[in-house]
């Protein structure tokens, strides 16, 4: 399975029956409870790194991708847009990038 694969399958979830899906009952919550989600999941895989637990990090990982392909979801955001945004600071170093910001 691809990133793609499963931002396709949330999308599809965008008009299923909240009592069919998980990621229809997270999206049926709204946007911002689909970031607080993403957020959580976040937090528990900052844990992970610092406690060093490499197969918990893996799961906690694979949550947060999860989680932030739902709340892009939740706000009309395509997978593609976002790896086209990677796809452009690839043009430039990162620290080009960084100093463009500012």
């Amino acid at each position: 399975m691809t990133l793609q694969d499963l931002f396709d399958t949330i999308e599809a979830r965008k008009t299923a029956d909240p009592d069919s899906s998980w990621t229809a009952q997270l999206l049926a919550k709204g946007a911002e409870k689909c970031a607080e989600k993403f957020g959580e999941e976040a937090v528990e895989a900052i844990i992970e790194a610092v406690k060093g637990d490499r197969a918990a990090l893996t799961s906690e990982a694979a949550d947060v991708l999860y989680h932030l392909l739902v709340m892009l979801a939740a706000r009309d955001v395509t997978l593609d847009a976002v790896m086209a945004e990677l796809s452009h600071r690839q043009e430039q170093s990162g620290l080009q990038e960084k100093a463009s910001r500012s």
